[in-house]
């Protein structure tokens, strides 16, 4: 594995390099042989989902930095030159893997599974009559094969779509001698098709890639002409939003024509086949004006993503996880109306070991109880087709006062979260989009109730999105409470969401952009001094990225002064751990497994009066700064235990731990013949028991 070459007087790890390691580990999950093989299938799939993201939004930022001349983001030495340069270096490295992995492991595992993805050249006579007649049928009345001259020029081509070009030799029926033509696979074509069974032998799974189909019929698309080659390639695109805080009027029509135009924006990466001749790849370069650094040539299909779909297709849940079924604090197993449990005590989830129904069902009482007088809800990643939306909808429309915060601005979501927003309106609900240069991040759900004793408050704050798809596969908190002060807190929240008015003090919850990075910082102060004083200091942070300069800086001094520091982070990591003088009392790993780590978790040892809070936000400047989030405490002692216990496990992990070393790379955490502790099969071997 390549070791990060970084300056060794920055104390600073760069973001998007980090990212990148981020992105190893994942693949790496697809390496590990422990994991079932269509999971490894899957987690291939997201590395490359990922790096797309990831050209898509961090590299044209950077490109675009680069081009004007300003400096990189963050607080480490890099240029933008030479951060260009090392991912370039660190992502041939990262795609040469997954396609290495995918030739020599993973496809050699499935096919022993009885699982083949079929290559042309390998079609029996039944294979390649059935896909003839489907190619003929199915695939070539929508395909418009282009070739190129001054009245045809290179067709505009859609972000990570497929295409192909190809090489032509003779006489068009006009006369005129072709050299090329540009054949675009429509996205409405599944991009893997299965076999039927009759061209197969029993038991048998047997796919076929599109592309395949197009290359061994591509001739049939030019008639009179010779075809001496067709190459797969794609190109990605700069996929950022931008909506000018100044000048926008009507921010869905903006989002709606940014959304258009992102399609089609400056292109930052082409991938082309390995077998793309030189020149071809030279003059697709040149019409995306890219540069051969731009430039992927892959052992494979150019996008891995497309694999996905037979995660899903096989029916094999022998080569899966083991399904397991969430279970319920015992608080909710006695079937009582929820509003009836919340008067008596609070309630924490912890997703996904706890059901996520729980919180579809606080709505969907709160839109049937004639008692509720209105509900509140933010949204910022839903799901396009969402049961809390349906909820909420049925309340409006039954003459509830219904107010929801939706952020439009959520990447990649931002259309599904236009056509939630409109459907909404349409029942009567009161729809606010996020702030401009704020995004509404807070997860946050109240349902006001007259009951006998007057107006009461209930609310759901969570850790991750109300989303009950990723609810399943995302670890978060849920906090559901009937606590007047928590109540108010949120109530004043939605108030200065709506108004836009300074919101009055709150008593519980810490927001961003307006006190939490103070906050955060006095707390780590507070520990600091504690350690000064020769008293414990300890902290413990879970968050999926931790980027702040000025926290990271605060953290430095902690350490020195002392305290005991481990931090949980998933993702991107810009602080440097075990420098003697500076960091050598900072732990950092990143768990990495059949889950997504996504609860944020912040722990403070208090000098012995321990404070726990959960939080929307990670410890980035953007959820410091430009973003509306909430921090909230836990505050009941069984509930403390719960998240110190989790913690704790966490803290155990020796075989989904990676843990950062001060030179930015990251090494797995191994039992060491020891006993064998992975935290999130703990979790589920626990709930098992439970149940």
């Amino acid at each position: 594995m390549d070791t990060p070459s970084l300056p060794p007087d920055d104390v600073y790890i760069n973001r998007e390099l980090s990212l990148i390691e981020f992105n190893r580990r994942v693949l790496e999950q697809a390496r590990d042989t422990n994991t079932p093989i269509l999971e490894r299938l899957r987690f291939l799939c997201i590395s490359c989902t990922n790096l797309d993201e990831f050209f898509e939004v961090r590299i044209a930022s950077l490109k675009q930095r680069h081009e004007i001349g300003a400096p990189a983001p963050g607080p480490d030495t890099l240029t933008p030159q030479q951060l260009l340069d090392e991912i370039r270096h660190r992502a041939l490295v990262l795609v040469r893997q997954q396609y290495d992995l995918l030739n020599n492991e993973i496809l050699p595992a499935l096919a022993e599974e009885h699982i083949h993805f079929v290559h042309r050249s390998q079609w029996s006579s039944s294979q390649r009559d059935w896909l003839q007649s489907y190619f003929d049928n199915e695939i070539e009345p929508v395909l418009t094969p282009l070739t190129l001259d001054p009245s045809r020029p290179f067709p505009r081509m859609l972000n990570k779509s497929l295409n192909f070009i190809v090489r032509l030799d003779g006489r068009d029926a006009f006369g005129r001698r072709r050299h090329r033509a540009i054949v675009q696979a429509p996205r409405s074509l599944p991009r893997i098709i299965r076999l039927p069974d009759a061209c197969g032998a029993p038991g048998e799974n047997n796919y076929v890639f599109l592309s395949s189909i197009i290359h061994a019929e591509v001739k049939d698309l030019f008639p009179g002409l010779n075809v001496d080659g067709c190459y797969q390639f794609r190109v990605t695109r700069n996929s950022n939003l931008y909506v000018d805080d100044e000048e926008v009027e009507d921010l869905v029509h903006s989002l709606e024509g940014q959304l258009a135009a992102s399609r089609y924006g400056e292109a930052v990466r082409l991938e082309v086949s390995d077998e793309c001749p030189d020149d071809l790849s030279a003059f697709l370069l040149s019409h995306f004006e890219l540069e051969p650094a731009d430039l992927f040539a892959v052992a494979g299909p150019v996008n891995l993503n497309r694999l996905l779909t037979v995660c899903d297709d096989v029916a094999r849940p022998d080569l899966r996880y083991p399904p397991f079924a969430p279970g319920l604090p015992g608080a909710l197993k006695r079937k009582r109306p929820i509003f009836t449990v919340l008067r008596k005590q609070n309630v924490l989830l912890h997703h996904p070991y706890h059901s996520f129904a729980p919180v579809i069902d606080f709505v969907a009482a709160a839109a049937e109880d004639p008692k509720v007088l209105a509900i509140k809800q933010t949204l910022y990643r839903t799901g396009a087709s969402s049961p809390f939306v349906d909820h909420l909808v049925k309340a409006a429309e039954a003459g509830k006062e219904i107010s929801v915060v939706i952020e439009l601005m959520a990447r990649f979501d931002e259309a599904e979260n236009i056509a939630l927003a409109n459907r909404l309106q349409e029942a009567g609900a009161h729809v606010v989009y996020g702030l401009v240069g704020y995004k509404t991040h807070a997860k946050m759900i109240m349902v006001v109730r007259r009951e006998q004793a007057g107006i009461r408050r209930y609310v759901h704050l969570g850790t991750g999105n109300y989303h009950s798809g990723t609810a399943r596969v995302y670890t978060d908190y849920g906090y559901m409470s009937a606590s007047q002060k928590l109540g108010e807190d949120v109530h004043k929240i939605f108030m200065q969401l709506t108004s836009l008015t300074a919101a009055e003090k709150l008593d519980r919850i810490v927001t961003a952009p307006f006190d939490l990075f103070d906050t955060i910082i006095a707390k780590i102060q507070r520990e600091l001094e504690n350690a000064q004083n020769g008293k414990d200091a300890r902290i413990i942070a879970k968050v999926n990225a931790l980027i702040e300069p000025q926290i990271i800086d605060k953290l430095y001094e902690a350490s020195q002064a002392g305290v005991k520091i481990d931090l949980i982070v998933r993702g991107i990591c810009s602080l440097r751990p075990g420098i003697a003088g500076l960091s050598e009392n900072i732990h950092v790993r990143s768990i990495v497994g059949r889950f997504l780590e996504h609860s944020r978790v912040y722990y403070f040892h208090n000098d012995g009066k321990e404070e726990f809070f959960c939080s929307s936000a990670d410890w980035m400047d953007r959820n410091f700064f430009r973003r509306n989030e909430t921090c909230f405490p836990i505050r009941q002692k069984p509930l403390k235990n719960q998240i110190m216990n989790d913690l704790e496990l966490f803290l155990a992990d020796n075989c989904q731990a990676w843990i950062l070393q001060a030179d930015g790379s990251y090494l797995r955490s191994t039992p060491n013949g020891g006993e064998k502790i992975v935290a999130q099969e703990v979790l589920l071997e626990n709930l098992a028991a439970i149940a």
